[in-house]
């Protein structure tokens, strides 16, 4: 199981980001909100931008955006290994993915909890990482919706059906308890999880058994 670090909650960044670069978590996740998609701001490209002097791990980048066209070619100049944004924006989504893909940086969809796995369908052949959101976007630190575990189960399926090797990422309330719920998955987002602990590391080593 990879593990993708989210830093959402973090009380200070600086000293959160350092942190995690000593541990062996595969990505940092980087939530990018623009206060329009969803209620919640994150730090403007001009603060992120210097999140390199932290940390040196590949970055997973999630869009909470309106209009993610305007925000990949900035996150593209970053260490991000994928960007992902919401299916649910009114931009042309292949139009996105395929500039994504121009940096050459792998690209995601990520699914609200009320959105049906089916609408996914037509990006499969695009799509590097389908990300399932088992909390509402926007804040950290939400309980895990149970419903969850089959919407991962179903888009497994899919996936097979339609011989995508997208892999599978799920965020939001993920722990030791619910990470069963999706053991399916390819890779956790853990947040508040791992930083409101004394030992980062032993956290991660914790989700990945």
């Amino acid at each position: 199981m990879l593990i993708s670090s989210s830093f959402l909650t973090s009380k200070n960044i600086p000293k959160d980001l350092t942190l995690l670069n000593e541990t062996n978590t595969d990505y940092i996740h980087v939530d990018v909100m623009d206060g329009k998609f969803v209620k919640e701001k994150s730090l403007p490209f001009k603060e992120m931008r210097h999140i390199y002097k932290y940390t040196s791990k590949r970055l997973d980048v999630h869009l909470m955006v309106e209009k993610p066209e305007k925000f990949i070619p900035d996150y593209a100049k970053l260490n991000a290994e994928y960007i992902t944004f919401n299916i649910e924006v009114d931009s042309n989504i292949e139009s996105c993915l395929k500039l994504i893909k121009s940096y050459a940086i792998k690209c995601g969809l990520a699914i609200s909890p009320d959105t049906k796995i089916k609408e996914l369908v037509p990006y499969l052949p695009l799509v590097d990482m389908i990300l399932v959101l088992s909390v509402y976007p926007g804040k950290g630190g939400q309980a895990f919706i149970p419903e969850t575990k089959e919407k991962v189960n179903e888009l497994k399926t899919l996936l097979k059906e339609y011989k995508s090797r997208a892999q599978i990422s799920v965020d939001g309330g993920i722990n030791n308890e619910t990470k069963k719920e999706v053991s399916k998955a390819d890779i956790l987002v853990a947040g508040s999880f791992i930083l409101n602990s004394d030992n980062y590391q032993e956290k991660i080593d914790s989700l990945r058994k």
